[in-house]
């Protein structure tokens, strides 16, 4: 795939990047790898400082960098401004928080004491060089969700970003540095998937963080196994959005429409199986439908636009070929199942939503990314639990009840790395962000994510036999 910029909404090549060279990438690691052993002992006031003022400089920029955004990957305006917000608060959040969540831990006196020890803690020290390779969808966002914890960890990072927004990966890796990071802390290398294993492979390179498909996420930990370094994996998802007789429908159906659309339909954590109690199941398809149907598709530079393109060509074309099996095999398409019309230009999708969907349409197995919902009816919260379950994916899901004695069911029986109640899924500096099953393993953001990049190390003193 070529570095380039191609603009969704209109098919056109803006761009093009000359990917590095072997010569180039030697000295983006040795540069990153040269920092660490100075940055790995700055304070943690001097980090912070740094990324405040990194978060200062994004900030500034927004409007700039959301447009940016739009016209690499197609994300409407409004969401891209957004999305520079949420990196700010996180840049600033992890400033103020990383000096607590990676402080010195000490067992009970007792417990040294019993372990020979005068004193005993853990310390969180940095891996060093980390290795990031992100996707288009979130192209800011997924990136600074690592940085932030990573640099305030005393981390270095490289950055393998999308090939399809390399004007957004550029504009990070100078942000780091025009924010003060010293040169070498943060690199954006423009480069091809083929070029990531011998970076990874790098002796210099002690870690490395992916957001994507399966297929590159197995890649990349087969060959961090074989290197037996750390991995941290956020691929897919087919996250369900479970409706209960109790819920307030209106309002379950409401939300459903964004949580299925939001990033035009993009986005690993979109609720995309609706799984709806009988008692409300028609109440909630009507309402739902009506919603998605309305939805205004278009430039996604227009701030009445709701859901833009997808990023590329071929995304379409999966999207078209799950939604045309799930048709043949008996699936009704409520709305959209089509490209719609007057958009002979770019990668547009209608908002879609399928009813009657069976175990042998691929649907029902595979990630649908892009703006298509599928309906499923259950008469029970148990038979509600395993459809829920009966997916590959496990990274989140909404369920909307007000039964104590069911959100206790739901909590204890759904697999998946969160379990939203009563609104949709989303991400926040303050909670760990993951999955299980085939969505990947490890966890981003909170404590939990700051850790993951650290030497979790033992630090032990003998008693002195002569005291």
């Amino acid at each position: 795939m070529p570095i380039a910029t191609v603009n969704p909404a209109t098919g056109e090549t803006l761009q093009t990047f000359e990917a590095l060279g072997a010569e180039e990438i030697e000295r983006c690691l040795a540069a990153a790898d040269a920092a660490f052993r100075t940055y790995r002992t700055t304070e943690f006031a001097e980090r912070a400082r740094l990324l405040n003022r990194a978060a200062d400089l994004l900030e500034s920029e927004q409007a700039d960098i959301a447009r940016t955004m739009t016209t690499e990957m197609g994300k409407p305006v409004a969401a891209a401004r957004a999305e520079a917000a949420k990196c700010a608060k996180a840049m600033r959040w992890y400033a103020k928080h990383a000096p607590a969540l990676l402080a010195d831990e000490h067992p009970s006196r007792a417990d040294a004491a019993d372990s020979g020890a005068t004193r005993a803690y853990t310390r969180y020290r940095p891996l060093g060089v980390v290795l990031a390779v992100m996707p288009w969808n979130f192209p800011l966002w997924q990136v600074v969700r690592f940085a932030a914890p990573a640099l305030m960890a005393g981390n270095t990072g490289l950055l393998k970003h999308a090939s399809n927004v390399p004007q957004t990966a550029l504009y990070l890796g100078e942000l780091f540095e025009r924010a003060g990071f010293p040169k070498g802390c943060f690199q954006t290398l423009l480069i091809g998937s083929g070029a990531v294993e011998s970076v990874l492979r790098d002796p210099r390179v002690a870690a490395a963080t992916l957001t994507g498909s399966e297929p590159a996420g197995r890649s990349v930990a087969a060959v961090a196994g074989d290197e037996v370094k750390k991995t941290v994996l956020e691929l897919g998802g087919s996250d369900p959005y479970i409706v209960m007789p109790s819920a307030d429908v209106a309002r379950a159906a409401r939300t459903a429409v964004t949580a299925r659309v939001q990033n035009n339909g993009q986005s690993c954590i979109a609720a995309k199986r609706f799984i709806v109690h009988t008692d409300v199941y028609d109440a909630f398809t009507e309402e739902f439908t009506t919603r998605m149907a309305a939805l205004k598709v278009g430039d996604p530079l227009d701030e009445s636009t709701d859901v833009g393109p997808l990023a590329t060509e071929q995304g379409r074309t999966d999207l078209e070929e799950l939604v045309d099996d799930a048709v043949r095999k008996g699936a009704t398409a409520l709305c959209g199942g089509s490209r719609p019309a007057g958009t002979d230009r770019g990668w547009f999708y209608s908002p879609t939503v399928l009813m009657g969907i069976t175990t042998d349409m691929r649907i029902h197995h595979e990630e649908a990314f892009g703006p298509v919902a599928t309906l499923y009816r259950v008469a029970s919260a148990d038979e509600a639990v395993r459809v829920a379950n009966d997916t590959p994916f496990g990274l989140s899901s909404n369920v909307w009840t007000r039964e104590a004695d069911e959100v206790e069911l739901f909590v204890r029986d759904i697999e998946a790395g969160g379990i939203f109640f009563n609104g949709m899924t989303a991400s926040h500096p303050a909670l760990p962000f993951g999955g299980v099953k085939r969505s990947g393993y490890g966890r981003e953001l909170s404590g939990h994510g700051i850790r993951e990049f650290c030497n979790i190390t033992t630090v032990w003193h003998a008693a002195d036999p002569d005291a």
